[in-house]
């Protein structure tokens, strides 16, 4: 039996390119095809993910998954449509249900304001000043490809809610999750919250240290998980 495709979101802010750095070596090594659907410009960035995979699943379930945002929409359109989805790949989830206070809502509206009132550029220099030059150049390239619609793209995204705990223990497929112990933007114990409210989940931990001298490590990290559920 052919193995799903893997259809792998973005976060807040970042691209396609970043998730298949991330996912696409270490699902390649187990015969997986990973799919990166590129964000939609502007507010459209939830509703259009939502609908990549929609559409990725026409045919088929497939393994669905992403990073921060795209772990909290890849896992709301599983608990609308388990039977189209054959398990989750989720790395560094960042909230449950409403944002509220979330460090990275906080970090979206703040790096959104940035934008509307400096400039692309200025926030740029700002949002990147003193970060690891690793995620200074993500950053860089991701908010550029984003243009003029990367402000109200961040706000969608810090009020967008994650599905509730209670929504995803109602959730019987395999999940793996990813969470970078060193990250306070996207603190661990949010991973092993949805974990425990989970039916079939791992949480494996990485960090962002790693995450910043190999990109697949953070990959390989959700996906052992899901495979250590059964996947």
């Amino acid at each position: 039996m052919p193995k799903p495709a893997a259809v792998l979101l973005p976060g807040t802010g970042s691209d396609e390119v970043f998730v298949r750095s991330v996912f696409a070596g270490p699902l390649a090594a187990f015969g997986m095809r990973t799919v990166a659907p590129p964000p939609p410009r502007g507010a459209a960035v939830t509703a259009g993910l939502l609908t990549s995979l929609d559409e990725a699943a026409a045919d088929g379930p497939v393994l669905a998954g992403g990073i921060s945002l795209g772990a909290h929409l890849a896992a709301e359109w599983a608990v609308r449509n388990p039977g189209k989805c054959a398990g989750l790949l989720l790395a560094m989830p960042a909230w449950c249900g409403h944002p509220g206070e979330a460090p990275a809502s906080l970090a979206a509206r703040a790096s959104a304001d940035l934008v509307d009132a400096h400039g692309l550029d200025e926030a740029l220099r700002l949002a990147t000043a003193g970060v690891a030059p690793w995620l200074g150049a993500e950053l860089t390239r991701a908010w550029r490809r984003h243009g003029d619609g990367l402000a109200a793209s961040l706000r969608v995204a810090a009020a967008h809610p994650a599905p509730t705990l209670e929504a995803l223990a109602e959730l019987d497929i395999p999940v793996g999750i990813a969470a970078c112990t060193d990250d306070p933007v996207h603190p661990a114990a949010v991973a092993h919250a949805w974990a425990k409210a989970l039916p079939r989940a791992v949480v494996r931990e990485t960090t962002l240290a790693a995450l910043g001298a190999d990109r697949e490590s953070l990959g390989r990290a959700a996906l052992l998980a899901w495979l250590q559920t059964g996947g």
